[in-house]
């Protein structure tokens, strides 16, 4: 029996996904489990696998096409069984190339058509005389008189039936029998235009040779932006343009993180303990300190702020799709293993495809680290419409006078962006500042 194959629904926030490349064809014969086409929502990619064997009858929305959550996109049967009381209304099935996106063909570029080029006429043409008029001449023979300014009248017709060509007006204007000057005179000018045009035809070309063509475009790829870079690419413009944002950065000292995140790992070989990272760290700090700043720990509403009473915290994920931030709910009621643990499963899921989207939405704060890749310093952008983002820049040696003595230590940098909209550069400080406090006496915290 004929079935349908669903868009199916990833997360109760998702309306419509849009289908990515279609693996099978119409016609081809499908295994359960194998895999029909991908898809797409604002934020993660996905695969669908066929639900039962048979062989794909018709095929309703191609590559690129937004379609419906629920909404039949194709149909699974046998041979010749009737499908089309099962397609979707207002819909037909589509051709094999149209649904694998392929490209329709182009016509060749014509040739543009000549363009007839005609020499200038000097502005001082001398009329021809009655005789020249009577006399059969060439029309080569009277442009060439007319650029040469002489009489074709007076020149010795070498053409069929008495007829003045061209090489007699130019044999007239070399020999000077009759010029522009006065009595007939050929001119110095008139014996120029003569000389040019007795050139040789090579000569000539040469002259008017055009110049080098220009040195060819370097070559280019033009790549179609995926919808999680549209997306992307939308959140953040609208954040820099209709937010107040501005950037505050601190350091701390690391001893006490490193010391701790070095026992830790030698702990968890012996005690099973898990892989507690610095950014697991960072996102425990965050979490404890975050509620003591309501106006950090919120939305900006326009007319309104949103505080949150809990802390549910983004961390920023880089994929090969794109820049991604799943929210870790409840952070500040989850323990440094939980944390850890927690964080890790998004991460991956995100760099896999696997995220639910309702796992993207929802956070009141993100954390941004770009440590791991040597970056110094950085200015965050708010994902809105929170508040606030903070940056985890990488460690770097410093030195500071201890009882007398320089002494170096090893500096952690944090980079906060806030809307200066929902708070002020004092209350944003002062968040920064506990937070490196509390990351500096790190064990205590834990123990709080």
């Amino acid at each position: 029996m004929a079935t349908v194959v669903i868009m199916p629904r990833q997360g109760q926030s998702v309306e419509s996904c849009i289908i990515g490349e279609w693996y099978k064809k119409v016609g081809d014969r499908v295994e359960e489990g194998e895999l029909l086409f991908s898809y797409e929502t604002d934020k993660s990619v996905f695969e669908e696998p066929a639900k039962l064997a048979g062989t794909l009858l018709a095929i309703f929305y191609g590559a690129n096409d937004d379609v419906p959550c629920l909404e039949t996109v194709a149909v699974i049967g046998e041979p010749g069984e009737d499908y089309t009381h099962l397609a979707p209304r207002g819909s037909s099935p589509m051709e094999a190339s149209s649904a694998q996106g392929a490209p329709a063909s182009v016509p060749a570029a014509s040739e543009p058509a000549a363009v007839p080029v005609t020499e200038p006429v000097p502005a001082a043409v001398a009329p021809l005389s009655a005789g020249a008029a009577a006399r059969g001449i060439s029309p080569r023979a009277r442009q060439a008189a007319q650029r040469l300014r002489v009489d074709p009248a007076a020149a010795q017709a070498s053409g069929p039936n008495g007829r003045v060509i061209e090489r007699d007006v130019l044999a007239l204007a070399k020999d000077g029998r009759t010029g522009t000057g006065l009595g007939g005179r050929l001119t110095e000018a008139d014996k120029t235009m003569a000389a040019v045009e007795a050139a040789p035809a090579a000569a000539v070309a040469v002259a008017i040779a055009p110049s080098p063509a220009a040195p060819a475009v370097a070559e280019y790829e033009d790549v179609k932006l995926t919808n999680i870079r549209k997306v992307i690419a939308k959140s953040m413009q609208q954040s820099l343009s209709t937010m107040a944002q501005l950037t505050h950065t601190s350091s701390f000292d690391a001893t006490n993180i490193l010391a701790l995140r070095k026992q830790l790992k030698a702990a968890g070989e012996k005690m099973a303990v898990p892989n507690i990272t610095l950014n697991d760290i960072l996102l425990f700090a965050v979490s404890r300190v975050l509620p003591k700043h309501p106006d950090l720990n919120a939305h900006f509403l326009d007319d309104r702020i949103r505080r949150f009473k809990g802390v549910n915290l983004g961390v920023a994920v880089d994929t090969p799709r794109g820049l991604m931030v799943p929210t870790l709910f409840h952070a500040d009621q989850k323990s440094l293993s939980q944390i850890s643990t927690e964080a890790k499963a998004l991460a991956a899921a995100c760099q896999d495809g696997s995220i639910n989207p309702d796992l993207l939405q929802g956070a009141s704060f993100t954390v941004s680290n770009l440590g791991a890749l040597g970056v110094e310093h950085f200015t965050p952008v708010i994902n809105p419409p929170q508040a606030g983002i903070l940056g985890v820049n990488c460690i770097t040696e410093r030195v500071r006078t201890v009882e007398g003595q320089l002494t170096a230590y090893p500096a952690m940098g944090l980079s906060l962006t806030y809307d200066h909209r929902a708070l002020d550069g004092a209350p944003a400080s002062r968040f920064l500042q506990e937070l490196c406090t509390a990351l500096e006496n790190f064990n205590a915290l834990l123990i709080g």
